[in-house]
């Protein structure tokens, strides 16, 4: 995997609401996504654009900041794009919501073209899960894809009280496809605020799955989905202990490497890395 943007804990706020947006660019949240689309009503687009435009060209740096804009088919969409653009490094990226094609995220990389901005695809379709394959090598620019589960679930007629669990399936889907391409797999809002069991399970769940991180919905979220998606300092330490047996063993001019009795392969290899690339070491 590339070098990405650690996405451990995604905490979303209203591109319209400066009170909220400006509690979660304070938050501890490892990304902020400012939201232009559901969180904002068709009368009131124009002034969170504006208020976005001020707040990312305001925010420290500090932390990723990125903006979900409106979807392709709208009429506002397009001067989302011209404002991200407009906003050079101080952005992230953007977050293209109901991704159904590799062409929407084409689309949105051209009006992108000169930045150094990336783009993250929210699936959140039933064409968008038949399509994630596409969309996952759509462009080099992409550098996740995250599971929309309201949307999806509403167009899919699932309840809205389906456990984790139910969702194997699309979540094994976009995982496979996120790995072959190389970018990360984020796990979409859990339906509800609260800091309890059943959200807690569900970021659980998805770690577990090898998921990368979790948006949440509400700043009390922010500090359990980073400790979910978060290796304890023993898996850490294992981690670092393969990467410097194999470098012990390549240095030796050796084929083969061994640990604790273990030989170790590529295999092994790849889940140390990965393990040190979620706490952000090399």
């Amino acid at each position: 995997m590339q070098n990405l943007t650690r996405r451990r804990a995604v905490l979303v706020a209203p591109g319209s609401d400066e009170r909220k947006a400006v509690k979660a660019l304070g938050s501890t949240a490892d990304e902020v996504v400012l939201d232009l689309e559901d969180a904002v009503a068709p009368a009131r687009k124009a002034d969170a654009r504006d208020l976005v435009r001020r707040l990312v060209r305001e925010s420290d740096g500090s932390r990723a900041v990125s903006v979900r804009i409106n979807a392709l088919t709208t009429p506002w969409a397009e001067d989302d794009l011209a404002l991200c653009a407009s906003l050079g490094a101080a952005l992230t990226s953007i977050v293209v919501p109901k991704a159904e094609t590799a062409q929407d995220l084409a689309h949105a990389d051209q009006a992108l073209a000169g930045t150094d901005i990336g783009l993250q695809a929210l699936v959140e379709t039933p064409v968008g899960v038949q399509n994630i394959g596409d969309i996952t090598r759509s462009v080099a620019r992409l550098e996740s894809v995250i599971i929309g589960y309201a949307d999806l679930g509403a167009a899919l007629g699932r309840s809205r009280s389906a456990l984790p669990e139910h969702w194997l399936a699309i979540q094994d889907g976009v995982l496979v496809a996120a790995r072959a391409a190389g970018i990360q797999a984020i796990d979409g809002p859990f339906l509800g605020i609260a800091d309890d069991d059943a959200f807690r399970h569900s970021a659980a769940w998805t770690s577990a799955l090898g998921f990368d991180g979790k948006w949440v919905i509400h700043p009390a979220q922010v500090e359990s989905a980073a400790s979910a998606f978060t290796p304890t300092d023993t898996a850490v330490e294992d981690a670092r202990r393969v990467i410097d047996a194999l470098a012990a063993a390549e240095a030796a001019g050796s084929g083969a490497a061994q640990l604790d009795g273990q030989m170790l392969d590529e295999a092994v290899a790849v889940a140390a890395r990965r393990v040190l690339a979620q706490v952000g070491a090399q």
